[in-house]
C-alpha cells in the first residue's frame, strides 16, 4: 500500500515527459526565433508590445503534436532556463500557449532583458533549444 501511494505521488510530482532525459523533442533544422519588436537598444514605454518572429517552424498551441512546430516563451531578465525540464511559468518565464504571435507585458521603468524559447507540446525547449538573441531595452 505505501509503494503505491508513494508512486501515486512520484508520478504527479514528476510527470513521464519531464522524466524522459536526454529525449527532448528535436528543433526542425534551420529554426529560428526573434524578437521583432522592440528592437535592441529601444527606449519604450510600458506597457510593451512585443512583436514574435519565427522561421522554419510552425508555431502551434502547446499539447499540438506536429512535427516542425512549438510554441513561444517570453524570458524575461533571466537566463535560459534548464533545457532538460519544461520551462517554469511565472513573471520570468511566460508562456504563449494558444500560439500567439505578440504579446503586451508591463514592465517597470529601467533596463530589461527579453528573450524567446521555442517549447515543444510540453513546454519543453528543443534539442538544439531554438532561442532568440537577447533584445535590452529601457522603459522609461
Amino acid at each position: 500500500m505505501r509503494l503505491a501511494f508513494a508512486s501515486a505521488i512520484l508520478a504527479l510530482a514528476f510527470p513521464i515527459s519531464a522524466l524522459a532525459d536526454g529525449e527532448r523533442t528535436p528543433a526542425p533544422a534551420g529554426a529560428k526565433v526573434f524578437i521583432i519588436e522592440p528592437t535592441d537598444g529601444a527606449t519604450v514605454t510600458s506597457p510593451v508590445t512585443v512583436k514574435f518572429g519565427a522561421e522554419g517552424v510552425e508555431i502551434v498551441p502547446a499539447g499540438t503534436d506536429t512535427a516542425n512546430s512549438g510554441h513561444h516563451h517570453l524570458l524575461i531578465d533571466t537566463p535560459v532556463p534548464d533545457l532538460n525540464s519544461a520551462i517554469p511559468k511565472d513573471e520570468h518565464h511566460v508562456h504563449y500557449g494558444k500560439g500567439q504571435t505578440d504579446a503586451t507585458v508591463e514592465l517597470k521603468p529601467g533596463k530589461h532583458t527579453l528573450q524567446l524559447l521555442l517549447g515543444d507540446k510540453n513546454h519543453i525547449p528543443t534539442d538544439p533549444p531554438v532561442e532568440s538573441p537577447v533584445v535590452t531595452i529601457t522603459v522609461q
